[in-house]
């Protein structure tokens, strides 16, 4: 029996648009309001850690924090600040950043040394670590963006202190402080680990990075290295309103174009998708937090160019693709998976040669009425909801208070001759 798919509808949720930002002047400002410029001597060495997300404008925010360090006199270089990313070598946390346009012919020398030191312990012996190469300079910025993390829940997520740990602590201190984790919590790590590092290492400052709906820069923030703890803190909280989300709790097919460690530290958000490492996660999140969406079945297409093959978070899906898996880095992805000790998010599901198959069987493996019952979801990916396609049982069903849009003119979800789902854009304008 040929694939029935109910009408799609394309949907745009109206996000608050974009501040314009001069990247340049926040940061002067910054400088200048925490009085930091006065501690950037002349021929200072300054380790400028970048990270492996994929932030909007990051090589303009990192060239401009390089440059106002140059108008100082000191003399920056850039460390890759991710852990085990990249297959926790230092050819694949270059090549990390070259897929950012951030290399050393355009923005600084690097140095990739995976090499660290031990500098003190916390709790019951854990041990603190280092780049050895970091505390061989005179001081160290950390450049990152503030979000809710996708694998522990609390009052702290990604952003300077998780770099300043795990970033800094290269494939030693990531696999350090995932186990310790495993024991006492994410947020107790990061935070335990991150005061040791703030007495013994000289944090310059930090640039904290807040986006909004539209994956664009909301604000930028020049952070003393001594008021790290305390300012990321707010900053989270804002953070967390501007995450965006899909507009419904309950969606039988999500389909996801596609899945990166840019997008996500697991592929794709699982603030978005509400599944996480063991299972769902609306459970697993304080009291009073967001709801979360129930999905019964997820289907990812693709892996984006910049993730280097590393699909981490794939195992979150229920169905993928054969050429999908065949683009797959094993050292990439294992080491990730090994390294965050989270093994499930990097197991592959049930695959299939084409688009339409997969959906077929996920669509098979529901328990529906109809198709005009089906509710189905497309995203490009977790970080880009403002526009998406959903089924006519959703569009019906609707909140009518929220700020969304809805196409009047249905569509299909349209194949190629191969099979595969055209992409958004093309479906967009196609008649």
């Amino acid at each position: 029996m040929p694939l029935t798919l109910p009408k799609m509808f394309h949907l745009h949720q109206r996000y608050p648009a974009s501040p314009s930002l001069n990247v340049k002047s926040l940061l002067r400002e910054g400088l200048d309001r925490k009085s930091i410029a006065s501690q950037i001597k002349p021929g200072m060495r300054v380790a400028v850690g970048v990270g492996s997300r994929g932030i909007t404008n990051l090589a303009e925010i990192v060239n401009a924090v390089l440059n106002l360090l140059r108008a100082f006199g000191a003399d920056p270089f850039i460390i890759p600040a991710m852990g085990s990313h990249g297959g926790a070598t230092p050819e694949g946390q270059q090549n990390v950043l070259a897929g950012y346009g951030i290399t050393p012919e355009t923005h600084a020398p690097f140095n990739t040394s995976m090499e660290v030191d031990q500098i003190g312990t916390f709790g019951d012996g854990y041990p603190v670590v280092f780049s050895r190469a970091a505390l061989e300079a005179d001081a160290v910025v950390i450049i990152n963006r503030i979000k809710p993390h996708t694998d522990f829940f609390g009052n702290l997520g990604s952003g300077i202190q998780k770099m300043l740990v795990i970033g800094f602590g290269k494939h030693v201190g990531a696999a350090n402080a995932h186990r310790a984790a495993s024991q006492i919590g994410h947020e107790a790590v990061i935070r335990e680990t991150a005061k040791v590092i703030l007495s013994e290492v000289p944090v310059l400052f930090g640039v904290a990075i807040l986006e909004d709906q539209h994956h664009h820069t909301y604000d930028l923030r020049v952070i003393r290295g001594d008021e790290i703890p305390e300012e990321e803190d707010a900053l989270f909280v804002q953070s967390q309103q501007l995450l965006p989300r899909l507009p419904f709790f309950n969606i039988d097919l999500l389909i996801i174009d596609e899945l990166g460690k840019e997008i996500s530290g697991t592929g794709m958000d699982t603030n978005v998708i509400g599944r996480g490492v063991f299972g769902y996660i609306s459970s697993l999140r304080p009291q009073g937090s967001l709801q979360q969406p129930h999905i019964s079945r997820i289907f990812v297409r693709d892996l984006t160019p910049s993730t280097k093959g590393n699909a981490i978070g794939i195992g979150l899906a229920d169905f993928t693709t054969t050429r999908l898996v065949n683009a797959i880095n094993r050292d990439y992805t294992y080491t990730n998976g090994l390294t965050s000790l989270g093994l499930a998010c990097a197991k592959i599901p049930l695959y299939f040669d084409t688009d339409r198959e997969a959906i077929e069987r996920a669509v098979g493996s529901l328990i529906v009425g109809s198709a005009n019952d089906l509710r189905i979801v497309r995203i490009k990916n977790t970080l880009s909801l403002d526009h998406i396609l959903v089924s006519e049982r959703l569009a019906a069903d609707i909140d009518p208070s929220l700020p969304v849009t809805i196409d009047p003119d249905p569509q299909t979800l349209d194949f190629d001759a191969q099979d595969n789902l055209l992409a958004l854009s093309a479906l967009e304008s196609h008649p």
